[in-house]
């Protein structure tokens, strides 16, 4: 019968209870020593720790229970806790070894507060002391675990001491508890830095390891500090091979931080790792190779790694078949060419028996191959999907997807797969990647469109899932009406309408109207399959079907001609729904219709933002206002200042820009509200000075460098009292509709007023003073809104080529892709096309070269 490893001989006969049978065979039952135990039954139990005979084997158990309990997540209350701890601590008067131990695990789990680690540090204090090595590990691990730095202080002396131990356990332990007290007493760890040096050289091959991870950690704000260490390790002192991984890791660091040129004369760091392939040890010779094959070298510096890799790919060895087969995945992303000598390694892995390693094999197979590959490659999988679970099949299913935009003439055997795929078991997230890459492969690929739709449709007739049915009609409803036979597609879409529930039938209701609209000869069957959704049982379905019929009939304008018509049913929301639900709730009834086109398009969700004084809480009155969208905000408050009536719609409002470091006097923020001939700043003003009262508050705006600005008029702050924001505006005149540039320098003044804080009230006779804040621009990014398009493919094909613009920026040296792409996003001050912003997604799937287009949606220009 299987013995529990995690209760071994502490388990008692009343502990252990059958949880789960291996199979229908009633003399196998595996037992668990700690099933339907209670937390409530093992606190009573806990008294036999106050026995004056401790049952030394009973005491065990208990124990064994308690930490049973707490790493299930059981939690005790302040007074639970307190009682076990002080029973705990009675244990110390135990000299059995297993109990100590079981009694220091149970301190540990416990953390008790600094009133309870008094009781507590005598005993450990002489435990440290002991002759027993084992208790002096302990003793330290745990007593450093539950300190303060004012009782650290204290024992210094003995962990300095316990660094250089003879004995490694002792050391080890030391050391560990110095890489634990360091997060929180780095300045008293600083003090070992010789004791840790001389660990390092130590020849335990764990001292070694943990004597260089506590020296890094030391050093590690110091980064001419850590080239140094590293540079005088890589000559060949370190012996242990856990100290050697930790050696390598930090080389690659140095080599990455210093940005080190590898491909020149000079070039030490980089020999290291490369002799790191040759050491005895197979661990340091997986974690050199990884490190090398992530950095930026050429192929010839790439060769060795990949050649080591390649050997370890047939150990009989399961774990480095896994790590060289996954870092040879990683390298299959950006350099599927470098892998390519290891194909038939990657293939003898197909049928390997660990599933983990046969899919990373596939999918890096998928990368490598070539054209002439894939049809035998797609065979071997089909006959390998089924035994493994979703979650790998998912990394298959992307891996496809990659190779197909790889091969676009493999197409048809690809989506073959992915068709067959769909009718296979699996959950959700498994159906949902076959969806979206067959979406994605019609998308890219002109020729596979048709068949495409078809897998898709056939695919809906058996659906159990409500959002992949109604995704699929949706892109069916724009990518079937351009096929040579939108006819086709009818049959599946109405089916969908009499046997699925109320969204998907809404759904199809509305993919039949985009057919309507785009094919003419489509329109009378149309509207004979519409009419028939009008007897529907659900309000949803019965709307759009109504709306749509008026519509194609010309019942209902919408628009000035057929264009305009055809474009509300084919086209997009533009508008977020967060903002149009927004507008819409703050409408209020009258002879004026809702009007769609003053609803906000930028994609954004803050509103009004005032800065309250750091670690205070903000008063009422400059509590945040209702969850509405920003512009529409802005926009009432705007609008209620008879200065800026005149104004007209206010097109943008910019986040806030700090314009005063944290923790200062004053904080004050600028917003820039952008209209067609006008520029309005509003500045957020929070006075933090509780001894202080401010009135007359202005800002002095410098447009000097704004050529294109004139100020017209002000609004100054009549008083600005503590822990309070208020708002001064300044505005600005500018060419109409051009999108003007420039700089801004800005000066706070105001007249200070000394405040009584016991009474509240202020003198009477104020100084004026003047506080300097950092300048601002407002930049080209300021007239551009952020404006989602769900189906971009088909507004970039819809667009005027006159609207295409074209211009040059530098965006500097960035240090990664996922950086430049964030320069990118933020100089243009444009919404990312779809997840075109996901730099890592791309990645991921294999897809490096990918384009990027930006699509500009001026309205008022």
């Amino acid at each position: 019968m299987p013995r529990s490893l995690v209760g071994g001989d502490l388990a008692g006969p009343e502990m252990a209870q059958p949880y789960m049978k291996k199979d229908d065979d009633d003399e196998e039952v595996e037992y668990s020593p700690f099933f339907g135990i209670e937390k409530g039954a093992v606190l009573q139990e806990a008294r036999a720790f106050h026995d004056p005979q401790l049952d030394v084997r009973r005491c065990s158990q208990v124990i064994t229970k308690l930490l049973y309990l707490l790493n299930q997540g059981e939690t005790f209350t302040k007074v639970e806790a307190t009682e076990v701890f002080f029973a705990v601590t009675k244990l110390f008067q135990s000299s059995d070894a297993g109990l100590r131990r079981l009694v220091y695990l149970m301190i540990k789990e416990l953390s008790p507060s600094s009133d309870e680690v008094i009781i507590v540090t005598s005993s450990l204090m002489k435990d440290m002391n002991s002759k027993t090595d084992m208790y002096r590990a302990n003793a330290i691990r745990v007593l450093c675990r539950i300190i303060d730095g004012t009782l650290l202080t204290q024992i210094e002396r003995y962990l300095k001491q316990a660094i250089v131990d003879k004995n490694p356990v002792v050391a080890s332990a030391a050391l560990v508890s110095g890489i634990l007290l360091s997060q929180a007493n780095p300045e008293i760890v600083k003090r070992w830095s010789n004791e840790v040096q001389e660990a390092v050289q130590s020849r335990a091959p764990l001292v070694q390891f943990h004597g260089l991870a506590l020296l890094h950690q030391i050093r590690q704000n110091d980064r001419l500090a850590v080239s140094k260490l590293v540079s005088s390790l890589t000559r060949g002192s370190v012996r242990s091979p856990l100290a050697q991984c930790l050696l390598i890791r930090y080389t690659s660091q140095v080599m990455r931080e210093s940005s080190m040129n590898t491909q020149t004369g000079d070039r030490p760091f980089f020999d290291f790792l490369e002799s790191s392939l040759r050491h005895k040890s197979e661990m340091v010779i997986l974690e050199a190779a990884r490190k090398i094959t992530e950095m930026d070298v050429t192929s010839r510096e790439l060769a060795p790694a990949i050649t080591v890799l390649q050997l370890f790919l047939s150990s009989s060895k399961p774990v480095l078949r896994f790590a060289a087969v996954r870092t040879l995945n990683k390298v299959a992303m950006t350099r599927p060419l470098a892998v390519t000598n290891c194909n038939v390694d990657l293939e003898s892995l197909m049928s390997d028996t660990n599933r983990s390693i046969a899919t990373l094999a596939i999918t890096t197979l998928l990368k490598t191959g070539n054209e002439s590959s894939v049809d035998r490659l797609m065979k071997q999988i089909t006959n390998f999907m089924s035994d493994i679970a979703d979650e790998f099949k998912i990394v298959v299913v992307e891996a496809i997807r990659s190779l197909c935009l790889k091969f676009p003439l493999k197409y048809r055997s690809m989506l073959n797969f992915l068709s067959n795929s769909l009718r296979e078991e699996g959950g959700f997230e498994y159906k949902k990647a076959i969806v979206d890459s067959i979406i994605t492969l019609i998308s890219e690929i002109p020729d596979a469109k048709e068949i495409g739709l078809l897998h898709l449709c056939e695919f809906i007739e058996d659906c159990e899932f409500t959002y992949l049915s109604s995704q699929i009609l949706h892109f069916l409803g724009n990518e079937g009406p351009r096929t040579s036979d939108p006819s086709r597609y009818i049959r599946y879409i109405y089916n969908r309408v009499i046997l699925e529930n109320a969204t998907v039938r809404a759904s199809a209701v509305s993919t039949l109207a985009k057919f309507g609209a785009l094919v003419d000869t489509l329109k009378p069957r149309i509207f004979v399959l519409l009419r028939r959704c009008l007897f529907d049982t659900e309000d949803e379905v019965r709307d759009r079907a109504t709306l749509f019929l008026q519509t194609l009939g010309g019942e209902v304008s919408i628009g000035n001609n057929e264009k305009d018509a055809k474009g509300f049913l084919f086209g997009s929301l533009d508008v977020p729904l967060a903002n149009l639900e927004a507008s819409l709730r703050t409408y209020e009834p009258s002879e004026e219709p809702f009007d769609i086109s003053l609803v906000s398009r930028e994609v954004r969700s803050l509103p009004l933002q005032e800065k309250k004084a750091p670690g205070k809480k903000a008063p009422a009155a400059a509590a945040a206002p209702a969850p509405v969208a920003a512009v529409d905000a802005y926009q009432k408050m705007l609008s209620s200042i008879p200065e800026f009536t005149g104004f007209g719609r206010l097109f943008k409002s910019s986040e806030p820009v700090e314009l005063t470091e944290a923790e200062t006097e004053y904080a004050v923020n600028v917003v820039k509200h952008i209209y067609d001939s006008y520029v309005v700043l509003q500045y957020n003003c929070t006075n933090t000075i509780e001894e202080q009262l401010l009135e007359d508050v202005t800002v002095c705006v410098d447009a000097s460098d704004a050529e294109e600005f004139s100020e017209i008029c002000s609004k100054p702050l009549a008083r600005l009292p503590y822990n309070s924001t208020g708002q001064i505006f300044v505005a600005f005149e500018k060419p109409e509709r051009v999108p003007a540039i420039g700089k801004f320098l800005n000066l706070l003044k105001f007249t200070v007023k000394e405040v009584d804080t016991s009474t509240g009230e202020a003198d009477e006779d104020g100084v004026e003073d003047e506080y300097q804040l950092e300048e601002f621009e407002v930049v080209a990014a300021d007239y551009m809104l952020r404006v989602p398009v769900s189906n971009f493919r088909n507004a970039w094909e819809n667009m005027d080529p006159e609207s295409e613009r074209v211009d040059e920026y530098g965006l500097g040296v960035r240090e990664s892709l996922a950086e430049a792409v964030s320069a990118v996003i933020n100089i243009l001050g444009m919404q990312p096309c779809e997840v075109s912003f996901q730099v890592s997604t791309y990645l991921r799937k294999g897809i490096i070269n990918f384009h990027v287009h930006h699509y500009i949606l001026l309205e008022h220009h």
